[in-house]
């Protein structure tokens, strides 16, 4: 190699090293969370990190990526900038590429440990969750399992990001390159007030509840689906209410406001206030709708994440927990 060659090579392999060392994950992760959160304070409070530590690493970050990357709004939280918005995807999927080498990493154990994070659909995880989180934790005690609630839309932004590892979720509109373990099919009901007239029969049908009252469960995406099934039958409800609290529709119910139609059905038919509600069938067909944990399919799957699937699905085929 001679002397012109040799110096080229010396300074490519310069820049290169100092590539490598342009960014942290660490100032990634601290980057979407504060996007995420939309406030420093926020994103420092859900990383378990001080506000000026975020603030210092976001700061060596723009001065590395020579940009600004937040808006900083006096009182009102941060906002991504338009360069931020270019780079993020890049970010969010780096991020989610080195969760999985770790959780990887993790599974050649011979035993299960980590932490697994666990999201529901916000009607499931009362029903369902603590039950299995209990069994799970008995059976695997080095886990450590973060669970939280929302909207499918939210839930599924989460798992996309790489922030979540399994969802539990109604098998609504979901998109094709997420892998599916169904676990049950929760069939449609009628929610009728005490006393009802159409409580005196074994099972409704749309035809007979399109005149009357709708208290609607107005949460995606079970508001499309409920939706859905006037829509495919030609009728359209009269929605007198409308929530997005499962237990707020079966109080308007309880006292005689309208009917719903719902699929979650809580132990025990009794609202919060005490009054009793009828639970009728649905006569009209095609009303079940199945309940699946949701994974990313182009990530692999780690032997924690099989575990608890696993499981669920043992517990649910032998009826120990009720969905």
């Amino acid at each position: 190699m001679n002397g012109v060659k040799f110096i080229v090579y010396f300074y490519e392999i310069v820049f290169y090293y100092r590539l490598m060392f342009l960014f942290t994950l660490r100032q990634l992760e601290y980057l979407a969370t504060c996007v995420d959160c939309g406030s420093i304070a926020k994103a420092a409070e859900k990383l378990n990190v001080s506000q000026p530590t975020i603030s210092v690493a976001i700061q060596k970050l723009e001065d590395q990526f020579g940009l600004q990357l937040l808006l900083r709004h006096h009182s009102h939280g941060v906002t991504a900038t338009a360069g931020a918005d270019h780079i993020l995807p890049a970010a969010r999927k780096l991020l989610a590429d080195a969760a999985g080498l770790q959780r990887q990493a993790m599974s050649t154990s011979t035993a299960i440990v980590g932490d697994l994070r666990l999201v529901s659909f916000s009607t499931l995880a009362p029903i369902f969750l603590p039950a299995l989180v209990q069994a799970f934790s008995q059976n695997y005690p080095n886990v450590r399992i973060r669970i939280w609630e929302g909207t499918q839309s939210y839930l599924l932004r989460q798992l996309y990001a790489g922030q979540i590892d399994l969802a539990l979720l109604y098998d609504v509109a979901l998109a094709e390159n997420l892998r599916r373990v169904a676990l049950a099919a929760g069939a449609a009901y009628v929610l009728l007030p005490a006393g009802h007239p159409l409580s005196k029969q074994t099972a409704v049908s749309l035809a007979e509840l399109v005149d009357e009252p709708m208290i609607l469960l107005n949460v995606p995406p079970s508001r499309q689906f409920f939706l859905g099934l006037f829509d495919a039958a030609g009728l359209t409800p009269q929605i007198a209410f409308t929530s997005p609290s499962l237990e707020l529709v079966r109080g308007m119910v309880g006292q005689g406001l309208g009917y719903s139609i719902l699929v979650t059905r809580p132990q025990g038919d009794l609202t919060y206030d005490g009054k009793h509600l009828e639970v009728r069938p649905l006569s009209d067909a095609n009303t079940d709708s199945s309940i699946v944990l949701v994974s990313r399919a182009d990530l692999q799957q780690t032997r924690l994440v099989a575990g608890f699937e696993s499981l669920a699905l043992s517990l649910t085929s032998a009826g120990k927990i009720l969905i």
